[in-house]
């Protein structure tokens, strides 16, 4: 009964409302007046905060000043990188197809290659759809028993898949302070970097692990395409869960100087190729 009387007092005084008044100071007329109460003065501080902070976030994303955020701009570098390097990969190509061609022409405008002889103008860009290379009794038993067996190996569509084009990015903007050595079992690299800096996904893919292990603090491990693996260690704050599905470039972890064998902030870095560790260095420019 007592609560209940408590709680009805303190709305009662939440909800009461006062009048402010403004007077001319030499009529002391009233000029102007309004009523509040500690309630609404809460209510339109929470609108008035909510409308500050949309007003900077829109700001912040609208306007250059969002590559003034740590690690953005570098994300937004690497990516306009990439698609320039595929963009001259694809003129250089018409390049080529169209340097043959202008060749091509001028021979036959001179004499050289008579017009018949000309069947495509690029024969590596032009494959003829109803081409088929004859087989004997032997070659199409070959192929058929070499289908079944293959019908389950997923490794038969890409048969070295190390060696595709892959494209990774930095996990960290920072300075190499120890070296991979197999030997030595320290199978990655440890970059060195200021705290609370963004550690980003060297690869798109998915998390596998993420968690608190005495020796090594905060890691998170990364399973991608072509059977690699990306392991991070030493982390101040995990951003991802197990089973989230992450971007290349995209930030998954601050760094931190977390566990006993970490002797101040900076990410150990880890590559592993189906089950096998390997030099970032060799797949990575840092």
């Amino acid at each position: 009964m007592k609560r209940k009387h408590t709680n009805k007092s303190f709305w009662k005084r939440v909800r009461f409302k006062y009048k402010l008044m403004f007077f001319n100071e030499s009529t002391l007329e009233e000029v102007w007046s309004f009523r509040l109460s500690q309630l609404s003065v809460f209510i339109y501080f929470c609108i008035l905060a909510f409308i500050l902070i949309a007003l900077t976030s829109i700001i912040i994303i609208l306007t250059p000043i969002r590559n003034y955020l740590p690690g953005y701009l570098d994300v937004e570098v690497r990516k306009e990188i990439l698609e320039n390097a595929l963009r001259a990969d694809s003129l250089e190509e018409r390049l080529s197809i169209q340097s043959n061609y202008i060749k091509n022409i001028a021979d036959i405008l001179s004499g050289n290659i008579s017009v018949d002889s000309i069947q495509h103008t690029d024969t590596t860009s032009f494959i003829s759809s109803n081409y088929d290379i004859p087989r004997s009794d032997k070659d199409s038993a070959f192929i058929s028993r070499f289908e079944e067996e293959e019908k389950y190996n997923l490794t038969a569509l890409n048969p070295n898949p190390a060696q595709t084009e892959v494209f990774f990015y930095r996990p960290l903007n920072g300075i190499i302070s120890s070296a991979f050595n197999e030997e030595k079992q320290h199978f990655g690299i440890d970059l060195t970097a200021a705290p609370k800096e963004n550690i980003i996904a060297t690869l798109d893919g998915t998390v596998v692990y993420s968690g608190f292990d005495p020796k090594y603090g905060n890691v998170i491990s990364l399973q991608h395409k072509n059977d690699f693996i990306s392991i991070y260690k030493h982390n101040d704050i995990l951003l991802k869960e197990v089973g989230d599905r992450v971007a290349a470039g995209e930030a998954i972890a601050i760094v931190g100087n977390t566990g006993e064998l970490s002797t101040g902030p900076h990410l150990h870095f880890e590559l592993w190729h189906k089950g096998a560790p390997v030099n970032p260095e060799e797949y990575i420019a840092f």
